[in-house]
């Protein structure tokens, strides 16, 4: 594979001076790959710690050597005008791997590194035809797909690309899903974002390392706008209905627009894109409905409300309290935090910190770079560390962790909150959880304890008991006067694809089949008796241990359109998942469950439902899940 090297040699000193802010295991690892000596993996495993650019101890005058080195290579490549070499074999890309991350990496994460590195293809996920279908077949193939946000919208890019017609039914006036609803001060990412974005179309010009909603937002609308595809999609339309028809083997999309009207299109195929964590959840709290002030979700933000110099209640202290609170607090006269239970806490100095000129340049321009430090956010945010959120049953202490790395994460949490909060016993008490790490989804320091160190801010971990005209009532009769509620309390994510009513084969209607809070699904995709509805984010495919949603959508998409292709190659016209696979796979999942940390009896989170089943969470590594979905197996399935 050919690659202009003079690009990066017109101008040395730019090429040294970005190479000066850039991460120096990752340049190691390009240093590895285009000079294809193995030797310098030896001289620098012994520096690597981590996956993470503050986990290498390496010398100064080293890392200024391996820099050196580079830029040799790189002036090599230009004059002698070089192609890339081949890729590694699976030993030296496993090799590589492990002292990439600083610690062993199994052999098998080579097939899947080699696609996710993608060192030789820019879309490795893609899906092509074994054959041209006729084009009549195409022209009479038609996908709907519910919902624009990031699992829609790649869903339309796939779809575009392999020529099969398509409509996106989106239920508000811009795509981009909950980085286009969520709106509340602070909200942005907790995954690394050069990791959370689509393999296929990175981007070069985040300006944070964990970018505000602004910013992902226009992420999505820019995708939507490269490829073209809002002229496919209806915004401000709702889907109604789902109804299966057996004679002509489609579906019944029932849709109501902003004006009210329906509307009924029919399709060969269903894409549910709609997200797990989209339908806001309001408290069951007595008198909510009567309180004067502004109350709303964080989801609902009300962008017509000054908090400034205000008395501000805020219910909730997950993902969207840690963010919120910090950014409105020295604004507001007074923030109450009303606490049912703390959560683990992670530092993470890349948090705050913004992506240098270099560090941009070095990404766009530097070959393997960019899909070398891809890797290592994925062995540090998701893999790396699902061991430790296992049940050792010889482990002396569950009470607190499940085993020795899961009580050093505790260990290293705790001594994070003694330090922010000056070993303050009071709040100490408060916000060191009582139930392991990861047990509920783990959090991103957001100068959260600073904040609540703040002579305006109080944390109450005492129960709520109803709500005044213009107050919060405790238990205790306490009173908290307030100008404002803000509710951080989640979301419906055990009423899967709610309020959609889905009607498949026989009349089996899919809220009869998984009940209030218990949906299940075939690798969370496809579920008996519905044909040709493929559900994206859907029943245990949310992950708990990190990792991010775009590489597991990814999964998933690829996974829905080879099962198109099998439908339209072969020329059937329906294919729906057989109970008995269905529910093997279910029965192993819950086994899987049973080890994880989110299971533990002593956690109460969102994942499960009423029975205690966690119907959210895949139990899975990544590389489980991608060999999972990589391709369908025909006997998985009844073809029609």
């Amino acid at each position: 594979m050919s690659y202009d090297f003079t690009s990066l040699t017109a101008d040395s000193e730019k090429l040294e001076s970005a190479l000066a802010e850039s991460d120096i295991a990752t340049v190691a690892m390009v240093l590895v790959q285009l000079t294809e000596d193995l030797s310098l993996l030896d001289e620098i495993a012994g520096y690597i710690k981590g996956p993470w650019d503050y986990s290498v101890k390496m010398p100064a005058a080293k890392q200024a050597e391996i820099r050196t080195r580079l830029i040799e290579a790189v002036r090599v490549y230009a004059e002698e005008r070089r192609d890339l070499p081949p890729p590694p074999d699976d030993a030296t890309l496993q090799r590589m791997m492990s002292v990439a991350v600083g610690e062993p990496v199994s052999d098998d994460y080579a097939a899947m590194m080699r696609e996710e590195l993608a060192l030789h293809d820019a879309d490795p996920k893609g899906v092509s035809w074994h054959r041209d279908p006729p084009q009549e077949r195409l022209d009479t193939f038609h996908v709907v797909i519910v919902g624009a946000g990031m699992s829609g919208l790649l869903s339309a890019i796939k779809l575009q690309q392999a020529g099969i017609p398509f409509t996106v039914i989106e239920k508000n006036d811009a795509v981009g899903g909950t980085w286009y609803e969520n709106r509340y001060p602070g909200c942005g990412v907790d995954t690394p974002n050069h990791f959370y974005s689509y393999s296929f179309e990175p981007s070069h010009e985040w300006t944070e390392f964990y970018s505000k909603r602004d910013e992902l937002h226009r992420y999505f609308e820019n995708c939507a706008d490269k490829y073209d595809l809002r002229g496919d999609i209806r915004f401000e339309t709702e889907v109604v209905s789902l109804r299966y028809d057996e004679a002509s083997a489609s579906w019944d999309v029932s849709i109501s627009g902003k004006d009210g009207a329906e509307e009924t299109l029919r399709a060969n195929a269903v894409i549910t894109a709609v997200g797990q964590l989209n339908r806001p959840k309001l408290p069951d709290i007595p008198g909510l409905d009567t309180f004067e002030g502004p109350a709303f979700h964080t989801a609902g933000w009300d962008e017509s409300v000054d908090l400034a110099g205000k008395r501000v209640a805020m219910i909730g202290t997950g993902a969207s309290g840690m963010q919120t609170g910090p950014a409105i607090a020295g604004a507001v006269d007074r923030l109450t935090i009303f606490q049912r239970s703390p959560h683990w806490v992670i530092a993470n100095p890349n948090y705050y910190r913004f992506v240098s000129p270099g560090k941009k340049w070095i990404l766009e321009h530097l070959p393997y770079y960019a899909r070398w430090y891809r890797f290592q956010l994925f062995w540090g945010f998701s893999d790396g560390i699902h061991g430790a959120l296992q049940v050792d049953p010889d482990w002396p202490h569950p009470e607190r962790a499940l085993n020795a790395t899961n009580d050093r994460f505790r260990a290293n949490m705790v001594r994070h909150m003694e330090r922010e909060l000056d070993g303050d016993p009071e709040l100490m008490a408060k916000v060191v959880p009582n139930y392991p790490p990861y047990g509920k989804r783990m959090l991103v320091d957001n100068h959260w304890f600073p904040m609540l160190k703040r002579d305006n801010v109080d944390l109450v971990t005492d129960t709520i008991d109803h709500i005044e005209a213009d107050a919060v009532v405790m238990a205790d009769g306490t009173r908290y006067e307030v100008d404002v509620i803000i509710l951080a309390t989640g979301f419906h994510a055990n009423r899967m694809l709610w309020p959609i009513e889905i009607v498949g084969r026989d009349g089996e209607n899919l809220s009869d089949i998984w009940g209030e809070d218990d949906p299940k699904a075939y690798l969370g995709i496809t579920v008996p008796k519905f044909p040709n509805l493929f559900i994206l984010y859907g029943p245990n495919t949310n992950l708990g241990h990190g990792g991010s949603a775009m590489f597991h959508g990814e999964c998933q998409v690829r996974y829905t359109m080879k099962c198109l292709r099998d439908l339209i190659e072969g020329d059937h016209r329906t294919m729906e998942v057989r109970k008995d696979v269905h529910d093997a796979f279910n029965e192993r999942c819950d086994a899987a469950h049973e080890k994880m940390v989110w299971a533990h009896t002593g956690v109460n989170n969102w994942y499960k439902n009423s029975k205690g089943r966690v119907f959210a969470n895949s139990p899975w590594r990544l590389v489980d899940y991608w060999a999972m979905t990589e391709t369908p197996d025909p006997d998985d399935y009844i073809v029609r």
